[in-house]
């Protein structure tokens, strides 16, 4: 924040505060002739208005509010740019990685600063974290097999995947189902883990200039094919002479490559939508979907323990 703007709001806050002490000082004292306790000369509907003070308790009440208000403030972080004595603060501010986040942790600890976020993280580490190594020491199918882990993974899950793949697990469009047991990258423990640690990105080309508006509609067509569906048998026919272009990802019989990613085709799960629509859009356009690496977010031990419940839900 400019100078500028750090003094302006300095000038707005503590300006207010001063207003509310001169309105409160001035609503104190008896400017009037009357005396207090006496009849204002004001009636309604037979409520006549007294001359009297503010009550004592609303009156303290308000001047601890001011007091406090002036102690937090000289305290705690949020006059513009002023930081506060105490140099605490809620999260460190402005970090756009987990880079910068652990360069601004270990800075803070340097400064002798008090970051709650970083000491929240540090007592929950020091609580939960032989649970997860306990849990973590397991393989993945006996954690898949333990009831407790897998209540453990599910926390995991919610809290970490459910934003793209659902509280149920199933997915979405563009987001893979993770219960029906179809794992473009492998299906086995060691597998999902890899997936989990390091991420993984997709790579589907997209195909719309070099097949045209024709070859885009003959190659879904064919695709479609593969797993069954009703199709113009034409256009499969035609689609079926340029399958070479998809083949050396999906293997001449579809049936996709799991050191690539390349989804198998013939099983009619499809992540983008499985209608003439949406294959002719993944053929056109293709697909370039990112799974985030979850190793340096979640640790070793909670991703082991995260892979055995990902693991029950298809075993």
């Amino acid at each position: 924040m400019s100078s500028f703007w750090s003094g302006w709001i300095i000038v707005l806050t503590i300006g207010h505060l001063i207003a509310l002490i001169v309105l409160l000082r001035w609503n104190m004292k008896n400017y009037t002739d009357v005396a207090e306790g006496d009849n204002m000369g004001h009636e309604f509907d037979g409520i006549s208005e007294l001359n009297n003070p503010l009550p004592k308790w609303w009156t303290y009440l308000f001047w601890i509010c001011l007091g406090w208000a002036f102690l937090y403030l000289a305290l705690y972080p949020g006059l513009g740019n002023f930081q506060g004595l105490l140099g605490w603060s809620s999260s460190n501010q402005d970090v756009r990685s987990l880079e910068e986040s652990e360069q601004a942790r270990l800075q803070a600890i340097e400064d002798g600063q008090i970051v709650q976020y970083d000491r929240e993280r540090a007592r929950a580490e020091d609580v939960y974290g032989p649970i997860f190594a306990q849990y973590a020491s397991m393989s993945i199918e006996d954690i898949a097999d333990d009831s407790e882990a897998l209540r453990i993974g599910q926390r995991l899950f919610l809290q970490n995947c459910a934003q793209c793949h659902g509280s149920d697990a199933r997915g979405g469009i563009g987001f893979p189902n993770l219960t029906d047991g179809v794992f473009n990258w492998g299906h086995n423990p060691a597998d999902i883990k890899t997936t989990i640690m390091g991420g993984r990105e997709a790579a589907m080309p997209a195909f719309g200039e070099q097949l045209g508006e024709q070859g885009i509609r003959e190659m879904a067509a064919y695709v479609l094919s593969l797993s069954g569906r009703n199709v113009d048998r034409e256009l499969a026919r035609a689609g079926e002479t340029q399958f070479a272009v998809c083949a050396a990802c999906h293997g001449m019989d579809g049936k996709g490559n799991p050191a690539m990613g390349s989804p198998d085709l013939t099983n009619n799960v499809w992540l983008y939508g499985g209608s003439q629509r949406a294959v002719e859009e993944t053929l056109r356009h293709g697909r370039n979907g990112v799974m985030p690496r979850w190793d340096s977010i979640l640790g070793e031990d909670k991703v082991q323990i995260l892979s055995g419940y990902i693991y029950s839900l298809n075993n």
